[in-house]
């Protein structure tokens, strides 16, 4: 969903998928046993086209501790705070178990005694994703695209999910309330124990629609699911917050990697 915006290309050699990312490299996506070949191949091509500082952008902790075993090859590793991603217990999302949750709690109890009407659905028939296009509309017209270049893409890649929603086999959620959707989720099952959120939209004058659709969509479509991964925060002072307050229970750390 991210292709334009980050000119991204792509691919697979000796049952190793390479991701570019402008000039920049994704970590290799192959079996473990295929890293230290694949990351061999991309020092070679990065030594001949050195466009960018990173050979490697955004790389997980794992592939970080593999590759520090390649010995003839020397990397820095900096820590990307901004792009760490989320983990929740699906169960807390749900229950919002104990003190710490007791704000959340109070929120969408008051959601649910103010908007006693409001109907969470799943079935995306034609309706609901014209629906779910108005209020996105609405959302953007209350956020300033020149502060936030990518939202135009966002918005360019929820249509075409929602144009095309069944190729895509996602799971999506939306709450209608008084003939309008008033908020809206998509992910998808990432591994046999987590789900990732790839999208949540909700309407900002509808006090605790975001509390109510992050605890439905755990509830109705990621209930037999260990972890949520709820993705990074991109250093957004208010997206940080609003993620920190659900209480995560892992980080999964992401570094920028320089060739030495």
């Amino acid at each position: 969903m991210w292709r334009k915006y980050y000119n991204l290309q792509w691919t697979v050699e000796d049952d190793v998928l390479f991701v570019k990312y402008g000039d920049k490299f994704l970590q290799p996506f192959c079996a473990d046993e295929n890293i230290e070949s694949a990351v061999r191949k991309i020092v070679t091509e990065y030594k001949n086209n050195p466009a960018s500082e990173y050979i490697f952008i955004n790389a997980e902790k794992n592939f970080v501790v593999q590759i520090e075993k390649i010995s003839d090859l020397s990397f820095e590793f900096l820590p990307q705070r901004d792009r760490f991603d989320y983990v929740y217990s699906t169960q807390d999302l749900i229950n919002l178990p104990g003190r710490k949750y007791h704000s959340k709690k109070n929120y969408l109890n008051a959601f649910t005694s103010q908007f006693p009407s409001a109907q969470y659905v799943s079935d995306f028939t034609d309706e609901l994703k014209n629906l779910c296009v108005e209020c996105l509309n609405v959302w953007y017209t209350e956020h300033d695209l020149n502060e936030y270049p990518a939202l135009p893409f966002e918005r360019d890649a929820i249509l075409e999910l929602l144009d095309d929603f069944d190729f895509f086999d996602i799971k999506g959620g939306a709450i209608i309330l008084a003939g309008k959707v008033i908020a809206f989720s998509f992910g998808e099952r990432l591994n046999e124990d987590t789900a990732v959120i790839h999208i949540e939209k909700a309407d900002f004058d509808v006090k605790g629609a975001y509390a109510a659709i992050n605890r439905q969509f755990a509830a109705f479509e990621w209930k037999d699911i260990k972890y949520i991964n709820r993705e990074e925060d991109l250093g957004i002072s208010g997206i940080r917050s609003a993620k920190e307050s659900y209480h995560p229970v892992k980080m999964i750390e992401k570094f920028h990697v320089k060739l030495r």
